[in-house]
């Protein structure tokens, strides 16, 4: 059953901190997997970058995505449900962007161009129209958690990567290493050299690591383009049994 998609892309500030929400995802049936993570302990990882995350609200800044949706991909895609792992770098900073799922988008187009790239590499590698809308949580109730290598950013037009420094690596590297270690066959697409960065803590002997350039107009056309990674992703995903992803 699709689950609840409730303020999935608004702006407006929310008296819910970062705090708040990784408590509201704790007690949720959701987090049901992830939470055992040490990383998600009283004092660990994932609650210190959240109280780095409240007091850069505190001191004024607009943080991206709201609280709401900063665990969103974890609650999309359950641990035991992981078959695929997207991993971008962090959230949109364009203002209204940003939703919780790396590279999604809600909202008026024109869509963000990393996503436009990702729709024209998928129509040609699948032969499938691009869709009308940015939302991919088609994909991560599928199985494909949408992960990015930091959970929030502050908003604005030169704040990419702001958050990077708030301790949320040492979060999703456990993610990661918990998909590799717990799930049987997994596809994971690393795009760009921030997200290749990871490949050590996957154990190549058991998943499919698919690496290209990342889909940004900047790099792009360095190879990311002709990679094919979403037929790749199935055939080999067919090939060890498993079901393939409409993507």
């Amino acid at each position: 059953m699709p689950r609840s998609r409730v303020g999935w892309c608004s702006s407006e500030p929310s008296a819910v901190s970062c705090t708040d929400a990784l408590a509201r995802f704790l007690a949720s049936e959701e987090s049901t997997g992830w939470r055992d993570l040490p990383v998600f302990a009283a004092g660990g990882s994932v609650g210190r970058a959240c109280a780095a995350v409240d007091a850069e609200r505190a001191a004024g800044h607009v943080i991206a995505p709201a609280p709401e949706r900063i665990f969103a991909a974890l609650s999309l895609t359950p641990l035991d449900e992981v078959r695929a792992v997207i991993l971008g770098q962090d959230p949109y900073p364009t203002r209204g962007h940003a939703n919780g799922l790396a590279f999604s988008y809600v909202g008026p187009r024109p869509l963000p161009r990393s996503l436009v790239n990702i729709y024209k590499e998928r129509a040609e590698d699948t032969a499938k129209a691009a869709p009308l809308d940015g939302d991919l949580t088609r994909w991560a109730q599928q199985g494909v958690l949408l992960l990015n290598t930091a959970l929030t950013v502050r908003e604005g037009a030169s704040k990419a990567g702001s958050h990077l420094s708030l301790g949320w690596g040492a979060v999703t590297d456990a993610v990661i290493a918990a998909v590799s270690k717990r799930r049987p066959h997994v596809v994971f697409l690393l795009w760009g050299a921030p997200a290749q960065a990871k490949r050590g803590l996957i154990d190549e002997s058991r998943h499919l690591v698919i690496a290209s350039a990342h889909p940004s107009p900047l790099s792009a056309r360095r190879g990311f383009f002709g990679s094919k990674p979403f037929s790749r992703a199935n055939a080999w995903l067919e090939a060890q049994g498993e079901k393939a992803i409409d993507w």
